[in-house]
């Protein structure tokens, strides 16, 4: 899908805030409102736009614990590899999950509760899984930085 000037304008705008009106993004992309609803739509549609949600302050809601773990199977066969992925992706505690390379085999970004929290996930999704070979967690002390969006191509 080729995107135009316009295109980027309302995509630029959507990932800085979803929440804004048609007719305030329609204002802000300098473009009229019918055409906004028009882009939208073709970049909801065409997967480009995945979702709006809105991002919660962990810090406002209370006490929390956010870890990089990383994951390594004993047997990284695609099957395994779709496997592990499928069975971590269900689970809510799971934010992010990639598969990496060189090194482990998965990176993921987990929030729990608390200490007691995470020992559950790691029994949950770790210690029960046979294949999984190793677990590093990193436990995260602050967030300096959190942006979702994605830098878009200049025009």
């Amino acid at each position: 899908m080729e995107l135009d000037a316009t295109d980027l304008r309302l995509l630029d705008l959507l990932q800085t805030d979803a929440s804004l009106s048609n007719q305030e993004l329609a204002a802000r992309a300098l473009t009229s409102p019918a055409t906004a609803l028009r882009r939208v739509r073709r970049l909801l549609d065409a997967g480009i736009v995945e979702r709006r949600v809105a991002i919660l302050s962990p810090e406002r809601l209370g006490p929390g614990l956010t870890a990089l773990v990383e994951i390594t199977l004993d047997r990284q066969g695609a099957e395994h590899l779709d496997t592990f992925e499928a069975r971590v992706a269900a689970d809510t505690a799971v934010q992010q999950c990639y598969r990496v390379s060189p090194g482990p085999d998965f990176v993921l970004v987990v929030h729990a509760a608390d200490m007691p929290g995470y020992h559950a996930l790691v029994q949950r999704l770790f210690t029960q899984d046979a294949n999984v070979r190793n677990v590093k967690a990193f436990f995260s002390v602050k967030r300096a930085k959190f942006d979702p969006r994605l830098p878009l191509p200049a025009r």
